[in-house]
This record gives C-alpha cells, sequence and structure tokens, in this order.
C-alpha cells in the first residue's frame, strides 16, 4: 500500500522557505505565521527523514537533500497552479460565495444558517471552508471570514470580537484545569505557556495538538480535555451547554477572525449583517 502524500501546505512552506532562506520572509508569502512555516518545514522533514535545512543564527541554509527537492516541488507547485487557472473563473453568477475559516463555519455559522437562508429562500449559497490563510488565495469569494493577524486580513477587513482566547471544556470533564490534558491548536501566537504565565498557572503543557480551534472545540465537546481557543467561536457552545468555561481568566489573541466584502451585493451584505448580528457586533 502506498503512503499518503504529506499535506501541499507543507511542501508550499518548504518550497517558499527555500527560495527566501527564511520563515519569516516565507510565513509573509503564503498568509501563515512564522512559528506555522517551520512547524510545516520540520512535519516535512519528519515525514520524508531527512533534513532540508541547516538552522543558522543568521538564516537557513538548504541541506544537499533540500537542494534535491526544491526544483521537484517548484515544478509541481507551478503545474498545480497552472490547472486551477483553467477553471478558477471567479464567483459564479447568482450564487454568493462565501469563504471562511472552518472553525467559523462549524461552530458560528453552521448552527444558525437555517435561520439565514429561511429569511432569504431565493439565495443559492456557496461556502468554502479553510484552515490557512493561503487556502482563501484562489477561493475568489464574495465574502470572506478570515482568521489570522491584521496585517494579513488587510486594512479593509472587519475584526470579530469578542477575540480573546478562553479555555473551555465538556461538563463532563471533572479533573481541574491544571491536571486536564490541554489541547492546543497549532499555527497561533499564544498557547497555553503564555495563557498559564498571564493567569498565575505557570508550567501549563499542552498534550493534544490540533490543526485549527474548531478541531480543538471538537476534540473538547468529546471529553478529550481542556481547549484554549478564540472567544467569537464560543457562543453557540456554551449557550446550548455543550461545552462550559473550565477557567474564568481570559487573554488578549495576537490573531482574530476578520469579514470582508470583496464583492459587494444585496446579498453578501445581507449575509454580513446577519453573521455580525450573531455575533451581537
Amino acid at each position: 500500500m502506498k503512503r499518503a502524500l504529506p499535506p501541499l501546505t507543507w511542501y508550499r512552506s518548504f518550497e517558499a522557505a527555500a527560495r527566501h532562506l527564511s520563515f519569516t520572509a516565507a510565513a509573509s508569502e503564503v498568509g501563515l505565521t512564522q512559528s506555522a512555516v517551520s512547524q510545516q518545514v520540520k512535519a516535512l522533514e519528519t515525514r520524508l527523514r531527512i533534513a532540508l535545512f541547516t538552522r543558522q543564527p543568521r538564516g537557513l541554509a538548504l541541506t544537499d537533500d533540500g537542494r534535491r527537492l526544491l526544483p521537484q516541488v517548484s515544478a509541481a507547485l507551478e503545474q498545480l497552479a497552472t490547472a486551477a487557472d483553467m477553471f478558477d473563473m471567479g464567483p459564479t453568477d447568482s450564487v454568493l460565495t462565501v469563504a471562511m475559516s472552518v472553525s467559523m463555519a462549524q461552530w458560528v455559522v453552521a448552527p444558525r444558517l437555517a435561520e439565514f437562508t429561511a429569511a432569504h429562500p431565493g439565495l443559492r449559497l456557496r461556502i468554502l471552508s479553510a484552515i490557512w490563510p493561503d487556502d482563501f488565495s484562489s477561493a475568489m469569494a464574495d465574502v470572506e471570514v478570515r482568521f489570522g493577524s491584521r496585517k494579513q486580513a488587510g486594512t479593509d477587513a472587519r475584526e470579530l470580537t469578542p477575540s480573546r482566547l478562553i479555555a473551555l471544556k465538556a461538563p463532563s470533564l471533572q479533573a481541574p484545569l491544571p491536571e486536564a490534558p490541554l489541547i492546543e491548536a497549532v499555527g497561533t501566537s499564544d498557547g497555553w505557556k503564555n495563557w498559564g504565565r498571564a493567569t498565575g498557572l505557570d508550567g501549563l503543557r499542552p498534550t493534544l495538538f490540533a490543526d485549527s480551534y474548531g478541531m480543538a472545540l471538537q476534540l473538547a465537546a468529546h471529553g478529550n480535555g481542556v481547549a484554549l481557543i478564540s472567544e467569537v467561536l464560543a457562543g453557540h457552545s456554551l449557550e446550548t451547554g455543550d461545552l462550559v468555561r473550565a477557567h474564568a481568566a481570559s487573554i488578549p489573541g495576537k490573531e482574530g477572525y476578520y469579514l470582508s466584502v470583496n464583492v459587494p451585493s444585496a446579498a453578501a451584505n445581507d449575509f454580513q449583517d446577519w453573521l455580525l448580528t450573531l455575533l451581537k457586533q
């Protein structure tokens, strides 16, 4: 049986880092945090069982294996981009296309979407979910809800609040927070270490890692531990009692969710207004 291929985002991070010889410059290009690019490259190295870079005080240097891999990855990414261009013709007429973080789609929009569609019975709606900021690049959506920094979202995007980080768990999980398994979303600037330092609980270490806040919440909802997530996602699950606060403290998040309308229309404005009302903005 053939082994599954590593995720495409790992190759994109490697290719950008190899061209710039810098994780920071690569992160700016692909729309991720520096830590996320570094983690993805490390994951690719682990998967391939080779070292792709030599980490030096003043930057990166490609290893011999990295030099051999780079031209093949660059050619493959270029070929994929060419193939996508044949079909990427922009938003479909009469369909409202909304690209959003998968966490926002799962935990904020999906539980209440029936209210919006019932109020707009003639509307055709297409929802595209994404995890990483660069997933939006080919969506050509009318409306976007991105997760990331203000710089990544753009100056015209509206930040959705509250954007503080809170700790949530299933009601059935009885262990106190310092003794419970801790769940952390990778690719974010703040995690349990910073949260613990700010709240007087130094030494907190996550044991479960997820690729998004949404997956972290899903793991917590099934009793697997305490998830540290953006408060903007928590409203519906707290109202229903599916999740409860594991601790009263919170800290500001360096990343957040940002809403923007790329193609103004009555339908796009209606969706924007509905989402803002839903979040009590």
